[in-house]
């Protein structure tokens, strides 16, 4: 059952979200988890017999200690942020005298290392569909274009030929939080299997159908995100890659790591992601560690 705030807590919640939609360019996604973490506020006050506005610190301190119980270190902190924002927004309105969340610590979050695939690891994969096929050719292509660009799966599946620059070597892409548009190279490879599957299998697997999107399925309509993922998977399973290493940025996180490995800057990592902040990005630097062991040999007096 879906929790409700009380009416007048909805609005408070829903003029806040308009304005933070509107004025940040807040991706929906993003929006919708600061709406989903606010109702729960509200509702838990409702519970306490309070609202939103009349909050104290106190009322926070024991929000977080009850939702601590059964929610990650990152959930907590994102609800954390959430309420700075909400009442952040109202001081500068004018429309309360004090912040509750002022003076209170956010949790740390922990970030998870993203799953590692080895070079190897990634050939295997690459090497798995068959290419005499429509689909494996239109698979082929798919894995190819996400391991030499690192776009997201939500990305990927949203290209359309007006992002194509394949003469010149590159997309263009709109994506990540406020839905910045950047640049990014293709490479040879992947050019390559684009061209073929765009001049051999997908007019078969459209069959004259109008599509805008470049991806698509059997039935010659537009990948959704799920049917990427499962070919994903189905190509690592024959590849011999673990469950345990997949996640649905696999490809994305090879691409971060392998970079880093063969000397690619942190900051050019970051903008061909489309990351906004370094920290996100600092997050490969963990587990590139091939480029470390061998600078370390090479320079180190004992390496």
């Amino acid at each position: 059952m879906a929790l409700t705030a009380n009416e007048q807590q909805q609005g408070w919640i829903d003029q806040f979200i308009d304005h933070i939609w509107l004025a940040d360019g807040l991706a929906q996604n993003t929006a919708e988890s600061y709406r989903r973490d606010l109702v729960i506020w509200a509702v838990w006050l409702q519970g306490e017999e309070k609202d939103m506005r009349q909050a104290q610190r106190a009322d926070v301190q024991a929000f977080l200690a009850a939702q601590a119980r059964d929610s990650k270190a990152a959930t907590m902190a994102r609800r954390m942020a959430s309420l700075r924002k909400f009442y952040q927004y109202w001081i500068n309105n004018g429309q309360i005298a004090h912040d509750p969340t002022l003076t209170l610590n956010t949790p740390k979050r922990v970030r998870p290392l993203p799953k590692e695939l080895s070079e190897a690891q990634v050939e295997a994969l690459l090497d798995a569909p068959d290419t005499d096929t429509d689909a494996g050719l239109r698979d082929r292509a798919m894995l190819e274009v996400m391991y030499a660009t690192g776009l997201r799966v939500s990305e990927l599946i949203g290209l359309d030929s007006s992002v194509l620059h394949l003469n010149e070597g590159y997309l263009q892409v709109v994506g990540g939080k406020g839905g910045k548009q950047r640049l990014v190279p293709l490479g040879e490879e992947a050019r390559h299997w684009l061209q073929q599957y765009l001049a051999r299998s997908r007019p078969l697997l459209t069959a004259g159908k109008s599509v805008a999107l470049i991806f698509v399925n059997q039935r010659g309509d537009p990948l959704t995100r799920q049917g990427a993922w499962f070919i994903i998977k189905g190509y690592a399973s024959q590849a011999g890659i673990d469950a345990s290493r997949l996640s649905p940025h696999v490809l994305r996180h090879a691409f971060a790591t392998h970079l880093l490995n063969h000397g690619a800057d942190l900051r050019m990592v970051q903008v061909l992601l489309g990351h906004a902040d370094i920290a996100t990005t600092q997050i490969y630097t963990h587990v590139a560690t091939a480029r470390l062991q061998a600078l370390h040999a090479k320079n180190h007096p004992r390496g």
